[in-house]
């Protein structure tokens, strides 16, 4: 999640909708400046009792950032507390309970970006073992209670911790027991974007299903292969969900704009500090009618604040944001951005994806977002096949779609080797979760701390 550091004094008042807009069109961009910018969570834990750390204990997470600064990353700050560090591969930040994050820097290919997340690894590793600390690569927490994982001291958490009972009963799960892999991407006009937001929503849940590896809670089997899927269909419906508008004629920045006016609010930073304006209205504020600010009006960092406050499976800022994967070791955490670049970067690719999925109903996209979390790939599409079958069209448009990119490393090799991990679940037929699942009904004898030896990077 975004962490601030700043008031923007010199910020200027939103007076228009066109200040609104003002950042969905300047992320345009043409082909040749489109990059790649990949964020990872992962868990970190204690090797001696598998405990997740707290952030002030010896060896924690404050320990774990100030460790990292040895490779050159800088502290950044807030209310006193080290809680991010900024380098040239990005941000290194937290999570609610402590999931470590790198997002990542704003890179040109595919080797690029599997080698910044390597470098980001091998940093971890190394002051892991300096502090006994390991890290773990899956969707969900696989033996950990709410009330058993710490807080961090983020501002903008704590109104959320406050505000997620309001809204949904899986809210908190979201915050304190998830990781994903996400990828952000470019989009040249306001028609590209709605192509590739259309793509993007309509396959998401083949995302979800090629990275489900959430399959336990609490150290037994929950049901679902991707349960931290699963949890974002009861956080909050009103900044959540596959947006059915998208799909409708006409779609573009005008339509997104007034779907984000209508998430509710989180806060407002200012001088430092998070101000609780949970539920209430940006549209008030922008009439300045904001409770807990009467008379003032809103700066534009506060309305990219609010657009990092949505949720949906794919997000608008000034590019969009794929968010339908579960967390994942290494070779996942490049398949990731190699299945929507190869699919998203090259029009023809573009244009075969689209044609996959133009066809299907909303009720049929929702249905099979709904059954993909237990289901996998065995779920059904609307086009009646399974969604195995359509992985392995859909991973070969992609492949071809990174040839096309010719983006080579010194080897001469292309991006689309970064998709053999996908590849290898398609041909297998099982998920990441399912293999797991055989594992703990198997040689652990149901013993999901096994994990730990088998996950950990």
């Amino acid at each position: 999640m975004t962490t601030r550091t700043d008031t923007a004094k010199n910020d200027p008042i939103v007076e228009s909708r066109d200040d609104l807009l003002a950042p969905f069109v300047k992320g345009e961009k043409p082909k040749d400046r489109w990059r790649i910018g990949t964020e990872h969570e992962k868990f970190v834990y204690r090797r001696s009792d598998q405990r997740a750390p707290s952030y002030d204990e010896p060896g924690g997470i404050r320990d774990l950032l100030m460790a990292l600064t040895e490779f050159g990353w800088e502290p950044v700050e807030e209310g006193g507390n080290v809680i991010a560090l900024a380098g040239p591969d990005g941000t290194v930040s937290l999570e609610p309970a402590g999931q470590l994050e790198l997002s990542g820097a704003a890179l040109e290919h595919l080797h690029q970006t599997c080698a910044e997340a390597g470098r980001h690894l091998s940093q971890v590793k190394a002051v892991g073992d300096e502090l006994g600390i390991g890290f773990l690569g899956l969707g969900m927490w696989p033996d950990k209670a709410r009330e058993e994982l710490p807080i961090m001291p983020k501002g903008r958490y704590a109104i959320m911790l406050r505000h997620m009972p309001r809204v949904g009963t899986l809210g908190l799960d979201m915050m304190l027991r998830t990781c994903t892999i996400q990828v952000n991407l470019d989009y040249k006009s306001e028609a590209d974007m709605a192509q590739k937001f259309r793509v993007g929503l309509a396959l998401q849940p083949l995302a979800t299903a090629l990275f489900a590896n959430s399959p336990f809670t609490e150290g037994k089997p929950n049901g679902f292969l991707s349960y931290r899927s699963h949890i974002w269909s009861d956080t909050d419906a009103a900044r959540t969900g596959m947006l059915p508008f998208v799909f409708e004629d006409g779609f573009g920045y005008e339509r997104y704009l007034d779907y984000a006016l209508d998430v509710p609010m989180y806060f407002v930073y200012r001088d430092g500090r998070y101000i609780d304006v949970a539920g209430q209205s940006f549209r008030d504020f922008m009439r300045g009618e904001l409770p807990a600010l009467p008379g003032k009006k809103p700066l534009r960092s506060d309305w990219v604040d609010h657009l990092s406050t949505a949720f949906p499976e794919v997000r608008l800022k000034s590019f969009l944001e794929m968010r339908g994967a579960d967390g994942g070791r290494w070779s996942r955490i490049c398949a990731l951005p190699a299945l929507w670049v190869g699919l998203l970067y090259d029009q023809t690719a573009l244009d075969a994806a689209w044609d996959e999925v133009k066809d299907w109903s909303l009720d049929e996209r929702q249905r099979l977002r709904d059954e993909v979390p237990r289901l996998g790939l065995t779920a059904i599409t609307p086009s009646g096949e399974s969604l195995r079958d359509l992985g392995a069209r859909i991973l070969d448009i992609a492949g071809a779609g990174l040839q096309t990119r010719g983006r080579l490393n010194a080897a001469g090799d292309n991006e689309s080797g970064f998709l053999d991990p996908l590849r290898e679940i398609v041909a297998r037929g099982k998920t990441p979760a399912e293999l797991l699942l055989e594992r703990y009904h198997g040689d652990w004898n149901g013993d999901v701390g096994r994990i730990y030896d088998e996950m950990s990077f």
